[in-house]
C-alpha cells in the first residue's frame, strides 16, 4: 500500500501514517486484509488507497475495540494531514475520535450540516444500509482544519463491532477528489431501486439539490423513452422542450441515442462522449451512466454524467 501519488503539503507525514499504521497492523497478524476488497471498481490510485487505510483502521478498531480508540488518540497526528485525516462514531453520531477535529469528540453531530444544506450523518446511514454501496461513499463540502472555506470532500466507511459490542462507523475522507466513475455507478443504482420501490413520489426526492442525488458536477436525470425530460440533465426546471436523442457534442456524436441504442439488450450503460473543459476550454472526455428501467410510465432512462478517469 503507497501513497506515492498523493501528491500533499503533508506528504511526509502520510508516509508517518502509512509505517505507523502498517506496523501495527503487522503485530496484530492483519497484514494483507485489503486483499479482501474489490478495488478494481476504482481508476484512482488516491481512491484505492483511502479505501484500504480506513478498512484497516476499522478492522484494528473491531479487534481492539476501546483499547484501539485509545491507541488512535495517542497517536493522533499519524492519522491525520492537511487533506486526510481518520474519524469514528458511533450510531447515534456521537464524536468517538475525530483526528481531524478533536473538539468534535464527545460531541452529538447528528444535525451538522455541509455548506449546501446536506445532512453529513444522514447521507452516511443511507450509504451504509445501501448494498450497492459497498464501500459507503458519500459526498458534500467541508472546510479544512485551520482553514475558513469549504472543499469538495468524499468519504468512504465501514461499520465495525467492538469485543465490547458497540457498533461503529469508522470514516476517511479526501478533499478535492477525483471523481470516479463508480461514484455516478452508485447514484444512479441507488436512484433506481427507489424508483421502483415508490414510484412518482421518488422523483421530488432525487431533483433535490441537497439529496445524495446531486453533488458537485454529478447530477441524476431521466426521461421517457420518447426523450421527454423528468428530470432535466442541464437545468432545474424542465422549461425547455429538448430532444435528447439530437444532442451532439462537440465532435458531432450523440451520445443520448447512442447509449439509449445499447440498452435495447442491456440494462446499464456507459457512453463517452466530448465536452469542453469550462476553465480551458479545451475538448475533454466525460462518460454517461445510463440505466433502462421499467416503471408505471414505461420504460425509463436514468443517468449520471461524470469526468472520465484519467490514468493516474
Amino acid at each position: 500500500m503507497s501513497f506515492n501519488n498523493l501528491k500533499y503539503p503533508s506528504f511526509p507525514r502520510l508516509i508517518v501514517v502509512l509505517i505507523s499504521f502498517q506496523i501495527l497492523i503487522t503485530g496484530l497478524g492483519c497484514k494483507g486484509k485489503c486483499d479482501q476488497l474489490n478495488l478494481s471498481i476504482y481508476q484512482y490510485r488516491d481512491t484505492k488507497n483511502l479505501v484500504c487505510f480506513v478498512y484497516e483502521a476499522s478492522q484494528m478498531i473491531e479487534q481492539k475495540g476501546e483499547s484501539g480508540i485509545e491507541y488512535l488518540k495517542k497517536h493522533r497526528e499519524n492519522y491525520y494531514s492537511d487533506n486526510f485525516y481518520l474519524y469514528v462514531y458511533d450510531m447515534e453520531a456521537n464524536a468517538i475520535f475525530h483526528a481531524g477535529m478533536p473538539d468534535f469528540e464527545g460531541r452529538n453531530l447528528r444535525e451538522v450540516k455541509d455548506i449546501n444544506g446536506k445532512n453529513i450523518f444522514d447521507m452516511i446511514i443511507k450509504a451504509i444500509n445501501d448494498s450497492g454501496n459497498p464501500h459507503n461513499w458519500v459526498h458534500y463540502s467541508w472546510w479544512e482544519p485551520g482553514n475558513f472555506y469549504p472543499v469538495p470532500k468524499s468519504s468512504c466507511h465501514f461499520v465495525v463491532t467492538t469485543p465490547e459490542n458497540k457498533i461503529l462507523i469508522v470514516g476517511g475522507g479526501i478533499n478535492y477528489p477525483q471523481e470516479e466513475r463508480e461514484f455516478a455507478r452508485i447514484i444512479v443504482d441507488n436512484a433506481a431501486q427507489i424508483l421502483q420501490q415508490k414510484g412518482d413520489d421518488a422523483f421530488e426526492e432525487i431533483q433535490n439539490p441537497i439529496s445524495i442525488y446531486n453533488f458537485r458536477d454529478v447530477k441524476v436525470f431521466a426521461f421517457k423513452s420518447d426523450t421527454s425530460i423528468i428530470i432535466s440533465p442541464v437545468i432545474e426546471n424542465n422549461l425547455l422542450d429538448l430532444d435528447l436523442f439530437q444532442a451532439t457534442d462537440p465532435v458531432g456524436n450523440k451520445p443520448f441515442q447512442l447509449a439509449v441504442n445499447q440498452l435495447e439488450k442491456q440494462d446499464s450503460v456507459w457512453q463517452v462522449f466530448m465536452a469542453r473543459n469550462r476553465y480551458q476550454r479545451q475538448l475533454v472526455k466525460k462518460i454517461m451512466y445510463l440505466r433502462k428501467i421499467e416503471t408505471s410510465w414505461g420504460f425509463i432512462f436514468i443517468g449520471a454524467i461524470t469526468d472520465l478517469p484519467e490514468m493516474p
